[in-house]
């Protein structure tokens, strides 16, 4: 696999954005920020203005979930625990409700978009009905407190391909994988090493899953997070991915960098299943490229910023990301 990243642009920021998305078809994205608004900016432009959705009713604090509920229309989660329906041509609320009793982590849509999936720290996955906002069910099966008698996190969600299948993982490196049609539990799987505990000098923990993503066919899911880490007030471990035949239960590759560092926030596969991609960091930014074929790095770059999200454009050669004081672009490209 002879490919290369690249950093292609990058527009700083004074905040931090946690969450991406992609007009179809545009260069246009919307994201959220730590100041608690939706901001959107076309990349086409040399220098994008930014439009930030203006609303006396909308978020309280930081927006750490978009999903595309229809088009022309977005889905935010967010600390203030409260999922936000919003036009984005008006860039004005349409609703408002209280979804969760602690912190909204990940905010996902089904690839049918009818559903809309909201991961907490009250570490319940529900599923939404992404027309009216209805509840379509709630799915309970990670532990609230870890191992070590401390609150746990839920932290990630993702569908698979056909919609039929949905994986959430938590803190303590538990992943689930849920059955949409029964609403119930198929099976678990465990990823203890992206979970470092400190029984002495802090009795504090770091780590957890942060990414999920099926491969393309769906017999796969890929997990982010970072290895084990020496000193747990900082992202100092090597970026971790590990992969599994989920309905196996079995653990097919575990993979951790060399030269970056930092959690794996945001994962996802190539189209045709050509390779899997990486993105995050710890005081610096991450991009890690996976061969499939033989489950090795094939790139690792470190960016400029720490990114939270990324998406990719239709071709799959452009990668559109979200960070710390920043928006960008990456470029992929053969060599």
């Amino acid at each position: 696999m002879n490919l290369k990243i690249t950093e292609q642009k990058r527009v700083s920021r004074p905040d931090i954005a946690f969450c991406l998305i992609r007009e179809e078809g545009t260069r246009r994205v919307f994201f959220g920020s730590s100041d608690a608004k939706i901001h959107t900016l076309d990349l086409t432009d040399e220098k994008p203005e930014d439009g930030a959705f203006e609303s006396d009713q909308g978020h309280q604090s930081y927006i750490t979930g978009l999903a595309m509920a229809r088009p022309g229309v977005l889905v935010s989660g967010s600390y203030d625990r409260q999922l936000a329906w919003w036009d984005c041509k008006k860039r004005s609320l349409i609703r408002k409700l209280p979804a969760h009793e602690k912190w909204i982590r990940k905010v996902v849509s089904s690839p049918n978009g009818k559903l809309i999936a909201s991961v907490a720290d009250d570490m319940v996955c529900r599923l939404w009905n992404s027309t009216t906002g209805e509840l379509h069910a709630e799915l309970s099966g990670h532990a609230p407190i870890t191992p070590h008698d401390f609150p746990s996190m839920l932290y990630t969600c993702a569908f698979s391909p056909d919609g039929q299948v949905l994986a959430t993982a938590d803190k303590t490196g538990q992943i689930v994988i849920w059955d949409i049609a029964s609403k119930k539990q198929i099976t678990t799987l465990e990823a203890p090493i992206m979970y470092t505990w400190d029984p002495r000098a802090r009795r504090h923990s770091i780590g957890g899953i942060r990414s999920l993503a099926f491969s393309p066919d769906g017999k796969s899911l890929a997990v982010g997070g970072m290895g084990k880490v020496g000193n747990i007030d900082h992202l100092g471990g090597q970026a971790r991915i590990e992969v599994f035949n989920w309905e196996k239960q079995e653990s097919i590759a575990a993979i951790e960098t060399g030269s970056v560092k930092g959690l794996i926030q945001c994962l996802a596969f190539h189209p045709d299943g050509n390779w899997l991609l990486g993105c995050g960091g710890d005081g610096k930014g991450c991009a890690v490229l996976i061969d499939p074929a033989k489950w090795e790095i094939a790139v690792e770059l470190q960016t400029q910023y720490h990114i939270h999200d990324f998406l990719l454009n239709e071709s799959s050669d452009e990668i559109f990301a979200a960070g710390h004081q920043s928006i960008g672009t990456l470029g992929i490209e053969a060599v």
